[in-house]
């Protein structure tokens, strides 16, 4: 099975013995769509005045991103190939409408095949990748980019291998299991994609480097421990130090056994979300 999954790397340097990369479908090999593209500006984690506001991120590669059609209300689309997207872990379906003379970009679900129609809107059949409201989805279906009103883009299970799973409908909501284990209540007009995002193998590939990080944009983390006083709540001290205190964060914040999330939502029925 593991010769099946992962590519066979001939290990010419130490950092390669490690290295696991999943072998990829039959990808499209050439340029994206050129008005479906376009350039964002690289952040590296700062904010408006140039400060940084998220540490341990910048540099990257330079990537080219798709503009993803996350609405999907009355379309349809001939899949025309199954593409790769530096910007996210699935794959991306190009969809051809020979109606409109036009190309569009969505979510590509696992076992999509090329040359199948596509559809969405109320009037769509119960098929592989077809989007449409909750309330025509059977109980039980496993769904993908999942809205949370109607006309609204898909917000939920949008990365590699992800899912919701619809559990319970009522008169004005449906009862929607995500990949997390959190049930909530979702309006039944909003709309959702029938099928499991495609890459669900995404997770058993390893970095095997430190500069595979610095590709997609991540930087080193320093240990508070490691710094200086006026650095982190954690620096300083003779020689080898454990910190002194229960973990904290720069600002001297507890980073172990506190509540993170301010979330008061009442449409979350089940929270299996330890905080």
């Amino acid at each position: 099975m593991k010769n099946l999954l992962f590519k066979k790397i001939r290990p010419t340097t130490p950092s390669q013995r490690a290295l696991k990369v999943l072998k990829k479908p039959k990808l499209w090999t050439k340029k994206p769509i050129k008005h479906k593209t376009l350039s964002l500006q690289k952040r590296a984690g700062r904010n408006q005045t140039g400060q940084i506001t998220v540490f341990q991120k910048g540099g990257g590669h330079k990537k080219i991103y798709r503009e993803v059609d996350f609405t999907r209300i009355n379309t349809t689309g001939i899949v025309e190939a199954i593409e790769y997207d530096p910007y996210r872990t699935a794959y991306l379906a190009r969809l051809y409408d020979n109606s409109k003379r036009e190309h569009s970009y969505i979510l590509a679900p696992k076992n999509l095949c090329i040359g199948s129609l596509i559809k969405s809107g109320k009037e769509a059949e119960i098929k592989l990748g077809h989007a449409m409201p909750l309330h025509r989805i059977p109980v039980g279906s496993l769904l993908h980019n999942l809205s949370t009103s109607e006309r609204k883009r898909g917000q939920y299970c949008r990365a590699a291998g992800t899912y919701a799973q619809l559990i319970q409908k009522t008169k004005n909501y449906a009862r929607v299991r995500l990949s997390s284990g959190e049930q909530r209540l979702i309006q039944l007009n909003s709309y959702a994609t029938l099928g499991v995002v495609s890459n669900e193998n995404n997770n058993l590939n390893s970095i095997g480097k430190a500069g595979r990080n610095r590709w997609i944009g991540k930087r080193p983390n320093v240990r508070g421990v490691a710094m200086n006083p006026i650095d982190h709540p954690h620096g300083g001290g003779e020689g080898k130090t454990s910190g002194g205190r229960p973990s904290v964060t720069p600002w001297g914040k507890p980073t172990k056994g506190s509540k993170t999330s301010r979330s008061r939502n009442s449409l979350i029925v089940v929270s299996r979300r330890k905080n």
